[in-house]
């Protein structure tokens, strides 16, 4: 038997994958959570073969969860699969570690096939991400410049993303701008629009 944790923040769709997943003689869903930050004291205690991480959650999001899994628990196998099919979020899931990214919008069949051939130790991607991901690249936001960016999405004032990511405020609207430049925004609501699109940041 595989075992299953499934981690999403929408209790019908968990119970959706779980029942999908029941339907299978060889896959068998041990957990389900709710919370990035339920993640891991789940895997230690009913050690799965294969979690299946979604990328939003309350707490810890799924790829930082993914990274912080993987580290404590390395023989585990992590197959994102989320309604976010955004090719940043692709290369944020693999170099946090993930063995396979779907989309929630697939075809149902093809979700216990994805978590076999995870299990087997082989790769999944959603290949139209994969492609897109190539034409698009790397973020070419800083780790700093994301954060600030990611700080502000929610149209906070500049005084309010520095308190949160501890900067100045002359500081935090030099990410902004560099973040705009970067992204070919007019506005700072425009540069997380576009992040947001290509899976730079979270919203």
């Amino acid at each position: 038997m595989i075992r299953v944790v499934l981690a999403d923040d929408q209790a019908m769709v968990r119970g959706a994958l779980a029942a999908l997943l029941a339907l299978e003689r060889d896959i068998e869903v041990v957990a389900q959570v709710g919370s990035g930050d339920d993640v891991l004291p789940a895997a230690l205690e009913h050690r799965p073969d294969v979690v299946l991480m979604d990328v939003d959650m309350p707490g810890t999001d799924g790829l930082s969860a993914t990274a912080q899994l993987l580290r404590r628990l390395p023989g585990i196998r992590v197959l994102v699969v989320t309604t976010f099919g955004r090719p940043g979020f692709l290369r944020r899931a693999i170099q946090s570690g993930a063995h396979g990214f779907v989309v929630k919008d697939a075809p149902a069949s093809e979700l216990a096939e994805s978590v076999r051939r995870v299990h087997a130790g082989l790769r999944v991607i959603d290949p139209a991400l994969a492609a897109d991901s190539l034409v698009l690249g790397d973020s070419p936001l800083t780790a700093r410049e994301t954060e600030v960016l990611q700080a502000a999405a929610d149209g906070a004032t500049v005084a309010e993303v520095a308190r949160r990511v501890h900067l100045t405020e002359g500081t935090t609207r030099n990410h902004l701008s560099q973040a705009m430049a970067k992204t070919g925004a007019p506005t700072r609501a425009a540069a997380v629009h576009i992040a947001a699109e290509r899976g730079w940041i979270l919203t």
